[in-house]
């Protein structure tokens, strides 16, 4: 199977199955002498991992990261970073009635059409367990753009589950790690456990849209046509399983504005910096960050494996009726919000590189 990795200059490739001994991620281009440690990176993974609540699947997996390689005294050495993760509390038995059905809504079907075999043991490489391997490559990310350019802050939450939205007036950036949803609404949270709660019970899952937040990132990174900062991300983010959606700034909503209300006047701040109205842009412009908060929005759909009758087929095309068992997310996407922040901070590093290795320090000066 190929196309397992991503990235330009920083490089992950992620491996490994979600009923397998282990999986993780292999890291080329991450610059020499980044302070790291599995701690370091662990502190991301357990925002992920599975079973710390009622909301996601029961599943116990301590997710302990181990650096193998490309790191020494401390620090990285220039040369490829191994991160592994070993599988502790598989229940393969749980898949053993639907070794020869596909599940409606997963990738099942697709992944025995194309390649004649597929891991039915939890989906293998289509699994959600795959994005924990993205989590610790996010995590080296982050720890190289603090030294890189350290007033970068990346930020997920939840802003809508199923067709519950947040209170945008009521956004909190101290509530998002207070809740289990990481949701910058009190209220909602309270609402929404309520809500999820009751789907849980039925056996059912429901989708969420998630928004991640870069703060700090200085403008010029990214460049025009194919190399798009906005381009990279949208990619990434469609790269998490089941994303179905992606959103840049005002996203979908800009075909309903007027050129008028949709443009970010341009003044010039007291520190000598160019300023903007509004962030309609979503902090990039021709592919090239302007120096504002960079806010991406993906959409997660429903959970595939829930408890409700479903009608399928078997591989050899008889028809029949499905219901998964064993431990899933009623909602995945409450655990796709660390997944979003690490692949936005994939990205922004992998742009920082090449911006520092094209241009160096950005050279048009306005003022």
């Amino acid at each position: 199977m190929s196309m397992n990795s991503f990235g330009h200059l920083f490089r992950v490739t992620t491996w490994g199955e979600s009923h397998g001994p282990a999986l993780g991620a292999t890291v080329d281009g991450c610059p020499p002498g980044v302070p790291v440690t599995p701690e370091m990176i662990q502190h991301w993974l357990d925002k992920r991992k599975p079973g710390q609540n009622k909301f996601t699947t029961q599943r116990r997996e301590a997710d302990e990261v181990k650096i193998l390689s490309g790191v020494f005294e401390g620090v990285t050495t220039g040369t490829p970073v191994q991160l592994m993760i070993e599988n502790t509390d598989q229940r393969s038995k749980d898949y053993g009635d639907i070794k020869d059905k596909f599940r409606p809504g997963h990738a099942d079907i697709t992944y025995f059409q194309k390649y004649g075999i597929r891991d039915y043991r939890g989906g293998g490489r289509s699994s959600a367990r795959e994005t924990a391997s993205r989590v610790a490559a996010g995590g080296l990310a982050r720890e190289a753009i603090m030294a890189m350019a350290p007033g970068v802050q990346i930020t997920g939450y939840m802003v809508q589950m199923g067709p519950h939205q947040i209170d945008r007036t009521a956004f909190d950036w101290d509530q998002i790690e207070q809740n289990p949803f990481w949701v910058p609404d009190a209220r909602a949270a309270s609402d929404w456990a309520t809500y999820l709660d009751g789907l849980r019970k039925s056996g059912s899952s429901v989708g969420a849209i998630i928004e991640v937040v870069a703060r700090g990132v200085p403008a010029g990174i990214g460049a025009p046509v194919y190399g798009k900062l906005d381009t990279d991300l949208s990619a990434a983010m469609m790269s998490i399983n089941a994303v179905k959606g992606v959103e840049i700034g005002e996203g979908m909503s800009a075909a309903m504005l007027t050129g008028e209300a949709n443009a970010d006047e341009i003044y010039m701040g007291n520190d000598g910096q160019p300023r903007y109205s509004s962030n309609h842009a979503g902090g990039i412009l021709g592919g090239i960050s302007t120096g504002q908060d960079i806010v991406v929005r993906f959409a997660v759909k429903p959970t595939s494996s829930i408890l409700t009758t479903r009608k399928t087929i078997t591989k050899n095309g008889e028809e029949t009726e499905i219901i998964t068992k064993g431990r899933h997310d009623p909602c995945v996407g409450i655990r796709a919000v660390p997944v979003g922040e690490a692949m936005m901070a994939c990205v922004i590093l992998d742009h920082l590189l090449l911006h520092r290795g094209q241009v160096g320090e950005n050279r048009g000066i306005i003022g």
